[in-house]
Formats: C-alpha cells, sequence, structure tokens
C-alpha cells in the first residue's frame, strides 16, 4: 500500500509514539512517574501527569505567536465550535472553501452570515470587503486543493476594523508559519504526524469565550473534561519536532510535488500553482472516472475529495467555488505526500495512476 491521502491524516511520528508510551501505564506502572493517573488530582502521580501535559502545551504553544494560550479541545472541530459559538458573534464572514467544521457551525448559528469568494485559483482576495462582520474565519491551508490563503492581510483588516478573525490552520500548522494577526487558531494533532483525538484552540490573550461543555472548570474554564496526558504528550512532541523539521520537510515535499507533476503533466491542476502547500496535489482529466480509477487502484490510498465528504456523492463545494463544472469536480483526485513519503513510491503510483486513466481512453 502507497499512502496518498496526508490532507486526511498523517503517519503517527516515533518521537510521538515514544512520548506517549509511558503515559499508557496499567497497573505494572513506575511508582512515581505519573503512569495513568489522572492530570487533575493533586497527589503526586497525578501532579506527574500534570507537569507532562503543561509540557506539552508549552511545545504546541512554540508553534503559534506570543501572546496567546493553548486550550487542548477533542480536536480542531470542537476547537472551532469552541471559538465561533464561544466567541457569541452574530455577524459572521467566512470563506466559500471552509472545511464544514466552519461552514456547518457558522450556518447553524443564529446570525448575518457573508460567504466570501475565491477566484478560479481558489485564493481569497486579501481586500475582498468583510461588511460589519465582528468575527470573520479564513482557513490557512485548504485541505482538497492546498492553497495558501493571505491570512496574514485579512486578520490585518479584521482586527483594524474591530473583528475577531478565526484561522483554521489545521492543513498549516507545523508546515507553514501561523498568521500573527489572529485573534482564534484551531489546529488537530494528527494532521502533522501527531494522535488522533486531540486538537487545540489558540487564543490571543484578552481574549474571553463562553464554553461550551461545563462540569469540571478545566482547561481554564473553557473546556470541561478528563484531559488524557498520553495525547497531550503525543500532540506535544509532533509540534516539537514539526518546528524542528519545518524547513526540512518543506524542501522535501516540493521535490515530490516537482516528480508528481513531471508524470501527471497532462493533468490540470485545480488551484494555484504558486500559493500552495506542496504537500497537496489536486488535479482533473476530462471524462476521467474517477470510482473506476480508485477500484483499478487499490493499493493506492488516495481521495477523491476531501475525506470528511468522501461518500457522499456529492461534488466538492471547494471545486465548484472555484467554477468548475460537476463534470470537472467529478473528474478530480487528491494526491497528499509528506514528511515520510518516499520519491520512488511517488514515482511509482503517479506513474500507475497515468497508465490506468490512459487504460480509460482519457
Amino acid at each position: 500500500m502507497i499512502y496518498l491521502d496526508y490532507q486526511a491524516t498523517t503517519p503517527l511520528a516515533p518521537e510521538a509514539r515514544e512520548a506517549m508510551l509511558p503515559w499508557l501505564a496499567g497497573p505494572e506502572w513506575e511508582r512515581g512517574t505519573g503512569g495513568f493517573a489522572n492530570p487533575h488530582s493533586p497527589h503526586r502521580p497525578g501532579r506527574a501527569a500534570a507537569a507532562a501535559v503543561e509540557v506539552a502545551r508549552a511545545q504546541v504553544a512554540a508553534l503559534m505567536p506570543p501572546g496567546g494560550r493553548v486550550i487542548f479541545t477533542s480536536g480542531a472541530t470542537e476547537a472551532i465550535n469552541l471559538a465561533i459559538l464561544g466567541s457569541g458573534a452574530r455577524r459572521l464572514a467566512v470563506s466559500a472553501i471552509e472545511h464544514a467544521a466552519v461552514l456547518d457551525t457558522a450556518r447553524s448559528v443564529d446570525a448575518d452570515l457573508t460567504v466570501l469568494p475565491v477566484d478560479s485559483e481558489g485564493l481569497v482576495d486579501g481586500e475582498v470587503p468583510m461588511g460589519n462582520a465582528d468575527l470573520v474565519a479564513v482557513m490557512q491551508v485548504n485541505n482538497e486543493i492546498g492553497t495558501v490563503q493571505p491570512v496574514d492581510r485579512l486578520a490585518e483588516r479584521a482586527q483594524a476594523a474591530g473583528a475577531l478573525f478565526l484561522c483554521d490552520a489545521v492543513q498549516g500548522v507545523g508546515k507553514v508559519r501561523v498568521p500573527l494577526g489572529a485573534a482564534m487558531v484551531a489546529l488537530s494533532a494528527h494532521k502533522f504526524h501527531g494522535p488522533k483525538g486531540i486538537g487545540a484552540l489558540w487564543l490571543r490573550d484578552g481574549l474571553d469565550l463562553a464554553p461550551l461543555i461545563r462540569g469540571g472548570a478545566q482547561e481554564q474554564g473553557l473546556r470541561s473534561g478528563t484531559l488524557s496526558p498520553m495525547l497531550c504528550a503525543g500532540f506535544g512532541a509532533a509540534a516539537k519536532l514539526a518546528k524542528e523539521r519545518m524547513e526540512e520537510d518543506a524542501v522535501h515535499v516540493a521535490g515530490l510535488w516537482e516528480r508528481a507533476r513531471e508524470i501527471l503533466s497532462r493533468w490540470t491542476l485545480n488551484g494555484s500553482a504558486t500559493q500552495r502547500w506542496h504537500g497537496n496535489l489536486n488535479v482533473r482529466l476530462d471524462g476521467l472516472d474517477v470510482a473506476r480509477l480508485m477500484s483499478d487502484l487499490r493499493d493506492l490510498a488516495f481521495s477523491a475529495g476531501s475525506a470528511c465528504a468522501s461518500g457522499s456523492g456529492r461534488p466538492s463545494h471547494v471545486l465548484q467555488a472555484l467554477g468548475l463544472s460537476d463534470r470537472d469536480a467529478k473528474s478530480s483526485i487528491r494526491l497528499g505526500f509528506g514528511r515520510y513519503s518516499e520519491l520512488r513510491e511517488i514515482e511509482d503510483a503517479c506513474a500507475r495512476i497515468e497508465a490506468a486513466a490512459a487504460a480509460q481512453g482519457v
């Protein structure tokens, strides 16, 4: 199996796994290490577990701008819900290509909603009118087409207008710099080689939100519930590694991208060729039967769209926002690769995809 779905999830880094193992201890736990202890308990094992959580919090915070705090959540979806619903905002502006976690949450609020358009390359105009929004949400790196939005400029304008700027940085954190002017940033550990089941909301200092989950006042009163030291430790280790390897990973991924584009040269790229994260390759071929392609190549793990919408049968709302027809959207595939992808795997996979498409007569 060749794995080409890094936007859906990434392999767990060995360093993250090693950081998690001590917090999986059972009855044979080493005395004084914390092991399975509740990090909210006052005894010594509990304090040891709490210390591990705080180490992880600092490691995640090191990826973020200065002047903020990290609130651990179950993932980015919860973080986004906390940001939008907890802010109390009633005039929202969100981009047309946001993840469903943003779009569906924004639509659920009894509020005025402005949808910010994108151009044919999948980019929001940095000077797009935001109306009188009190919360603006634009993602940093799109999960379907990989475009990198002008979030620094958008955050600057939102802040100048007195609006909060929420950035879904799930696909960008650990790969590119987080926008400095954001009021809130959502992230998810498993998108940069950490464990599933944990994410975070970064909040700018001085910003107060209403909690969504009550019942214990953990996480500075914003997210009740017992934290998992194991998941926190893995998240922190992945964040530390991502920061250390950011430039190296970017160079590696760019090389894979160039080779993939060479092999799939007759395919049309969806999204900007320049303003993008190169670990995402979304391409289309007129007349391609994507379902047949995926059936013919069952030992290649790639996507026909975002993982959250796969199987729905609906064309991608992201590709539609670019102006693509339903036919073009349904003839598109997404290949995702990253730190642990090897050049020979990319060459083999792309060559087989090209051959299988040619066998369809397209």
